[in-house]
């Protein structure tokens, strides 16, 4: 190979060149180029190699390195054997994230869909050398049973676990800790003089000191021992740990938090507009402690003028500090029931960045002028002092509007021109929307109401008032001025995106809604509107749950993205989070990027897109995380509920049986396919429905059952359920006959041979037993529904189907034998 003195043409050539020089002090040969170094030299390439080739000077070596370790990292570059750097897509390796299974085998998710669209298989064998969350590099080694492609490991280019809590375990003189994240299959053994003294069935954190082998298990040593599993909060110091959420703030942050002044000092006062004497009020839950919103209407003119008042964090973190550093790590605020990690110290979010009533505080404004249409024709944005006239609540202005409480209209007769003011304002607002063809989804949140113990006393339906809306629309506007006011001013920011769904999506769409006689419109590229109006036209039929849920799993979920794409749920060309700094990170940076802006600056940060991709990251962590919480929470309700009979609806259908959320205590489990009937059972995914092979009887999304509680089990988070016509009656070709004068408990499950009048023979069938009619189809793992602290303010933001409470997972024996239905690796949710 010739080192010729193209060197200098190639770094000067460098297609990122720019912004290098933008990121760095000393800017080094992009990515980019040593990918392309690599390809046109069309050989391995030694480290000393790509020193000349690129120009590397001896002070350059170890920054560089540290990029090729980076890449290495990624899966960009590989070393082979001899120690030379290699393309991995000229090996023939593929590089992704492992994906547990909690039954022993995994998938590898490429990072390039593009260029590798399936999941790759992992057996056992493999994933012993793993664990989920890992970086790896594979080989495809052909296809498992399945169809599958099945991949065989290389190489571990990362590992992701540092840490993780579990149970410990003894027997035969042996520790181990068995982690509570189940789609980590290994046990971690510890050695005796590293175990703490902690005793059998404690929880406990363990710093992972080897990792598996081929010829070894993963060991460790005890580092944290948390106490008993069904301890008050218990739940909640596992799911921190199990979900790697930083919980615990930089001594460095606090302090610099708690240095600030309590109050607002005059000298911060310069360059802002005074707003001291507007009535903004804050609007939020009853619950809630941290106020970063405040809003005012009043008439002018023939149209409105309307002023959202943000917080003004970036005032107080700025960008590199302790303060920002914890708040990028955490990436947003996370709302357990009773606990709230926050993504700023306390003294900011509940102090010095929260809108409290009566004390002067500094704010980022969006000040529009809207006409009489209820259409935004002017807006600006600028720094301001404000102080709060008044902390209202949902509840408190739903009934000042209704006129109903003569009492608290007279405690707020003050007040009450400014809130009908809004509720004005809102109305109309309200009409664009209908306009504009934003997508509704009617659905139920829940919460969890808990006694003197700490434990659920009840859960409750959380009703969604004219208040809860009215902010909604206050808070879309300002975001939508800010996405507008960024683009217009070419300031690169993170966008809220939405796109709509995929043609996969939407053909099994097309196909489901064909059935009952409706069409989705748009032709390949449907809009917001054309779900609008097909929502419009179902509403009112009893089936509607059914059709608006399999709209809604049509979706894709909303992300962080510097690429504006629209939001697609929300109808709008331009989106963007503002009117959150004190909880979500993006809200921050966009503060930032507006302040940049108005000050003739450009905000830089060092990488947009690698900060989508984090805070869409912390995003899913978190509802991760208190999903787990709340699904643990819901299973210690139900303890003393088993034997107990309900009605319900079948909320999800699987390869293994139905999801069925109850009624009035508004939890979810398992109606495994084999107390469906004595039949072979066939699972349509695109029509979301399980049909006896036999008898023809079917099972849709939306039926409505009567169930009996058989199981809790706390450990899994698991509810099971059985039909209660096959316990308290006689089964039969169509799913039971029910004695007592009862019901029939399935009140809605189609056969489909019914044309003649007669029942299928009843032929005799060991059990039942599900086959799939897509078998190589991969199961989409359900959302969870809100119970979090903080009401989201844009409930369309995230169109992903909420699929209830608990129950998502069943034994590794029931899935191995009743399920021919591939999964892909992403794991059943144990409880919804």
């Amino acid at each position: 190979m010739s080192t010729r003195k193209t060197k200098k043409s190639l770094r000067a050539n460098d297609p990122q060149a720019q912004r290098e020089a933008e990121l760095y002090q000393t800017p080094l040969p992009s990515r980019e180029l040593v990918l392309q170094l690599l390809s046109d030299q069309g050989v391995p390439l030694s480290a000393d190699q790509i020193y000349v080739l690129l120009d590397i000077s001896h002070d350059e070596r170890d920054i560089f390195n540290r990029r090729l370790g980076a890449m290495e990292r990624d899966g960009q570059l590989m070393r082979n054997r001899k120690g030379a750097f290699c393309l991995p897509d000229k090996i023939h390796l593929i590089a992704g994230t492992v994906f547990g299974h909690t039954d022993g085998y995994g998938f590898l998710l490429p990072d390039d869909k593009t260029k590798n669209p399936e999941d790759i298989f992992l057996g056992p064998k493999e994933m012993t050398l793993v664990m989920h969350g890992d970086r790896a590099m594979v080989r495809l080694a052909g296809v498992d049973r399945k169809g599958r492609p099945e991949g065989k490991l290389v190489e571990v280019l990362e590992r992701a676990n540092k840490t993780l809590v579990g149970r410990v375990i003894r027997a035969q003189g042996v520790t181990i800790v068995a982690a509570e994240d189940k789609r980590i299959s290994q046990d971690v053994l510890i050695p005796y003089h590293l175990d703490m003294d902690a005793q059998v069935g404690q929880i406990v954190t363990v710093e992972l000191t080897e990792y598996p082998s081929s010829h070894s298990s993963p060991m460790g040593k005890i580092v944290e021992i948390l106490g008993n599993y069904a301890d008050s909060g218990m739940e909640i110091e596992i799911a921190l740990r199990k979900h790697h959420l930083p919980h615990l703030f930089n001594p460095a942050a606090v302090k610099q938090a708690e240095d600030f002044p309590r109050t607002v000092q005059a000298k911060d006062y310069k360059g802002r507009k005074d707003l001291r004497d507007l009535a903004l009020i804050t609007i939020d839950g009853e619950t809630a402690r941290d106020f970063d919103d405040a809003v005012f209407a009043e008439p002018q003119g023939k149209g409105w003028r309307l002023v959202v008042a943000i917080a003004d964090v970036s005032f107080y973190v700025q960008p590199g500090d302790a303060l920002d550093k914890d708040a990028y790590d955490r990436g947003n605020s996370v709302y357990f029931p009773r606990r709230v990690i926050p993504m700023l110290p306390e003294a900011l979010s509940n102090g010095l960045c929260s809108l409290n009533p009566d004390v002067e505080r500094l704010c980022m404004v969006c000040d529009m002028q809207i006409d009489s249409q209820g259409v935004v024709k002017q807006y600006q944005f600028y720094p301001s002092v404000m102080l709060s006239k008044a902390r209202m609540t949902y509840t408190k202005v739903a009934a000042l509007l209704q006129g109903e409480d003569a009492a608290l209209a007279e405690e707020y007769a003050w007040l009450l021109p400014h809130v009908q003011n809004l509720n004005s304002l809102f109305r109309l607002m309200l009409t664009q929307r209908e306009k504009r063809g934003a997508v509704e989804f009617e659905s139920t949140e829940t919460m969890m109401v808990f006694n003197d113990n700490g434990k659920i006393d009840k859960i409750v339906p959380v009703v969604r008032n004219d208040a809860h809306k009215l902010i909604e629309e206050c808070m879309l506007a300002a975001n939508v001025c800010a996405a507008d006011f960024l683009l217009k001013n070419e300031q690169t920011c993170l966008f809220r995106i939405h796109e709509g769904p995929t043609p996969e999506k939407l053909e099994a769409l097309r196909l489901f809604m064909g059935e009952f006689g409706f069409g989705v419109g748009g032709g390949e590229n449907p809009s917001a509107k054309d779900y609008a109006k097909l929502m419009q036209r179902i509403k009112t039929r009893p089936d509607a749950q059914l059709l608006q849920t399999v709209m809604l799993r049509s979706m894709q979920q909303a992300v962080y993205s510097p690429d504006n794409a629209g939001h697609f749920g929300l109808a709008y060309e331009a989106y963007t989070h503002f009117t959150s700094p004190i909880r979500r990170y993006p809200d921050l940076l966009v503060h930032r990027a507006i302040k940049a802006v108005v000050e003739g600056k450009r905000y830089q940060a060092k990488d947009w897109h690698q900060l989508g991709v984090h805070c869409s990251m912390t995003e899913r962590r978190a509802d991760d995380a208190t999903r787990d919480v709340t699904n643990w929470l819901k299973c210690f309700y139900m303890q003393d509920k088993v034997g107990e009979v309900f009605s319900g609806t079948v909320a999800g259908v699987t390869s293994f049986g139905l999801f069925v959320a109850l009624d009035e205590v508004y939890v979810e489990g398992l109606l495994h396919v084999t107390d469906l009937g004595n039949d072979y059972f066939i699972h349509d995914k695109a029509r979301h429905e399980m049909v006896g092979e036999r008898t023809g009887v079917r099972y849709r999304l939306g039926d409505r059952l009567t169930v009996k509680v058989v199981r809790v089990d706390l450990e899994t988070s698991r509810i099971d359920f059985t039909l209660v016509s096959a316990v308290e009656g006689s089964a039969d070709a169509e799913g039971g006959t029910l004695t007592k004068g009862e019901q029939p408990a399935n009140t809605s499950a189609r056969t489909t041979k019914a044309s003649s009048g007669t029942r299928a023979p009843a032929k005799v069938a060991p059990a039942a037993w599900a086959k799939s009619s897509e078998p190589t189809q991969k199961s989409s793992p359900a959302k969870k529904s809100s119970t979090a602290a903080k009401p989201s303010r844009t409930p369309g933001d995230k169109p992903a189907a909420s699929k209830g409470a608990t129950g998502k997972s069943r034994s590794a024996k029931d899935k191995g034998r009743h399920s021919t239905q591939k999964n892909k690796g992403k794991p059943k949710a144990k409880a919804r």
